[in-house]
């Protein structure tokens, strides 16, 4: 039977922790990212799950350019109030 000496068992976990610590890190970034998004489309008169949609390649170049030119729900629900005879 060979002698196995703790710091070899030590070396696998601390490798094994830093291996996996920045994907960890990432998925962190990721979902508050998302979360933030998700807020942003609600908050913009849009289903929250549009913000789902930011866990698509290449979806983080068109998604903030649609929200930056597209005619919100929201304003759009403000116009027809402020057209409405005897609102103001």
């Amino acid at each position: 039977m060979e002698y196995v000496p703790a710091v070899s068992n030590m070396r696998f976990f601390h490798e094994l922790f830093f291996m996996f610590l920045p994907l960890f890190i990432l998925l962190v970034i990721s979902v508050i990212y998302v979360f933030c998004y998700c807020r942003i489309f609600q908050k913009a008169g849009y289903n929250w799950a549009y913000g789902l949609l930011m866990l698509i390649p290449m979806a983080y170049f068109v998604i903030p350019i649609v929200l930056a030119f597209a005619d919100w729900p929201v304003c759009k629900e403000l116009r027809l109030f402020k057209k409405e005879p005897g609102s103001g």
